[in-house]
């Protein structure tokens, strides 16, 4: 049994909703038969990947039995995406967000609880004041410098324990310092407990000639001079302001002046010398 429509029936398709045929006339028990066909371009099973272009929810947008919300603009749940996601505003993340791959960026900062900033060229900056506190667990490999302010650099720690270098930014080991300090104390004290008699020869009424070295001074003390002497003739000590002295190889000159001390040398005289001679 069909119908017969008392006035005609016109269905006509909207946005997402095909009719065919489309706004057409239909009379219900007619002959030959009508057939009207409704459909939407997508497949709506159960097991269908639907697209939207467009959603809008007035409060909030419940995805896979609320394991992902969305609403007044926060995402409540679990997100994994497979391919890319672009923003052109500020990411906001008010919990963990864990990265299994890569993360490039050309600036990585860090603020509240700590603050880091991390450079596309492998720059970092670590704290954002002078009092913060940055603890290290394990050992620092330093490749290059370490400034401790902007005139203050340290490019090395040296064992050097002759300190010869002289470096300006390098810092010494305890072991280097204590080996410099006690070489440096042997040597003053070597120096300081040389005090060696010697005789002289007669060469001139002005001369007398010993063989003898003079001793070096260590190089924080003052060189040895005349003044490290005592100049005896015949038992008598010799005026300082009329004698000098004169190191020539393995031979140390005692000169005088015969005007200023009053006398010449003749070669019985016996000179004697007292002081920094080698040995």
């Amino acid at each position: 049994m069909g119908f017969k429509f008392r006035e005609p029936l016109t269905i006509n398709q909207g946005t997402g909703v095909t009719v065919v045929p489309n706004n057409t006339e239909l009379f219900g028990e007619v002959s030959p038969s009508q057939t009207i066909t409704i459909s939407i371009a997508q497949d709506l099973e159960p097991t269908s990947n639907i697209i939207f272009n467009v959603i809008n929810a007035s409060s909030q947008f419940i995805i896979d039995n609320e394991s992902m919300v969305l609403q007044n603009g926060l995402i409540s749940g679990s997100v994994n995406l497979v391919g890319d996601i672009s923003t052109t505003e500020n990411l906001i993340v008010n919990g963990d967000m864990t990265i299994s791959g890569d993360t490039i960026a050309n600036k990585i900062e860090s603020k509240l609880s700590q603050s880091i900033t991390i450079f596309e060229s492998g720059s970092s900056i670590f704290g954002d004041s002078s009092d913060d506190t940055h603890q290290f667990s394990g050992s620092v490999l330093i490749s290059g410098s370490l400034s401790l302010s902007s005139n203050n650099v340290v490019r090395e720690i040296s064992n050097d324990t002759t300190l010869g270098d002289s470096n300006s930014v390098a810092v010494v080991t305890e072991n280097a310092l204590k080996n410099y300090l006690d070489d440096g104390t042997d040597d003053i004290n070597t120096y300081l407990r040389k005090c060696f008699t010697h005789t002289g020869s007669f060469l001139n009424s002005n001369t007398s000639s010993f063989t003898a070295v003079t001793a070096s001074a260590p190089s924080s003390l003052t060189s040895t001079s005349e003044s490290d002497f005592m100049f005896f003739i015949n038992g008598q000590m010799m005026e300082h302001d009329s004698i000098t002295i004169q190191q020539s190889g393995s031979i140390f000159n005692l000169q005088i002046d015969s005007a200023g001390i009053g006398y010449d040398l003749v070669s019985d005289d016996e000179i004697v010398g007292f002081g920094k001679f080698n040995s």
